[in-house]
């Protein structure tokens, strides 16, 4: 599936991944390939990008946004991140 991370400023991810794990404002979710269609608020937390199945993945520090699902593609909109 693809994924787009954004923030106001610049674009900090884009690519095809395998999936994302979400720091939903109830709870963490994960989001795989061919997820039905959602959107969430997301609150404080870490984004984990999993870019393949081999545990290559990418940790963003989010400080809240939201996240679309929809037609295999992942949009997470957020204030601001850092990559640790």
């Amino acid at each position: 599936m693809e994924l787009e991370i954004l923030t106001p400023e610049k674009k900090l991810f884009s690519g095809h991944v395998y999936g994302v794990q979400l720091p939903g404002i109830e709870g963490s979710f994960e989001v795989l390939d061919k997820h039905a269609p959602l959107v969430s608020a997301l609150g404080a937390g870490k984004v984990k990008v999993l870019k393949d199945k081999s545990g290559a993945n990418v940790v963003y520090n989010i400080n809240g946004g939201f996240a679309e699902v929809l037609n295999n593609k992942v949009a997470v909109l957020v204030e601001g991140a850092t990559e640790s």
